[in-house]
């Protein structure tokens, strides 16, 4: 995947509802949607002197991070992901991973990754040996995600993010999680060459500046 623009705007409930009605009349829903949403679970690695999150805070220009992310509870489907950032430009790359191997991961066994055939999974393993990379936080999340075809647009509504705190207990859906903060609602727009003038008036709220809004980031606010 190439890199692709993208903004994001921290929201109120009303914008919230004003954006998704507009949405629906000219976007399709996502088609991992149940009932036009759909929860995300992920895992966040960092290093022991939390090099992600600094980068973040820091906004470093060239940065990445990698997580561990399945949907709507269904460990049968698992992506490895690491996420690059350069020039406020994103890129996702990603591999499959079963849940057993996902679990070896957060157990801390490791060897066999250098070997998987997955670029993105060898590479991890690399960071783990070289940065000491480790399972930091799990990042719990609803989103309500419309794709636009003209500019291959993505348009995300994320909300009722919650943070496993220190828990990496990834697969266990029993794992205690608490909302990270206040209530955060963050509107996120991705696009390839062109952002449709459709889409941009949809987008526009007044008092809405773009952000370096990090779910993350929100999620290591107890550590």
């Amino acid at each position: 995947m190439d890199f692709r623009h993208e903004w994001k705007h921290e929201i109120n409930i009303c914008d919230m509802i004003a954006v998704r009605q507009r949405l629906r009349a000219v976007a399709k829903t996502d088609g991992n949607s149940v009932d036009g949403r759909y929860k995300i679970r992920s895992l966040y690695f960092d290093s022991p002197s939390d090099k992600a999150l600094r980068e973040k805070i820091d906004g470093v220009n060239r940065r990445e991070k990698f997580r561990i992310r399945y949907y709507n509870d269904d460990t049968s489907f698992i992506h490895l992901e690491k996420k690059s950032k350069i020039n406020g430009l994103g890129k996702k790359d990603k591999a499959v991973i079963s849940k057993k191997e996902a679990q070896l991961i957060v157990d801390g066994i490791t060897d066999w990754m250098i070997e998987s055939g997955r670029g993105t999974v060898e590479e991890l393993y690399c960071k783990m040996k070289s940065q000491g990379l480790r399972p930091k936080t799990i990042v719990d999340y609803t989103r309500e995600a419309f794709v636009y075809s003209p500019g291959n647009v993505r348009v995300t509504i994320d909300y009722s993010i919650r943070t496993g705190l220190g828990c990496t207990d990834f697969l266990n859906p029993d794992c205690v999680t608490v909302p990270a903060g206040r209530e955060y609602i963050i509107l996120e727009v991705k696009w390839d060459e062109f952002l449709p003038s459709v889409i941009k008036d949809i987008i526009q709220l007044d008092g809405r500046r773009t952000t370096a809004f990090s779910k993350y980031a929100a999620c290591r606010i107890y550590g």
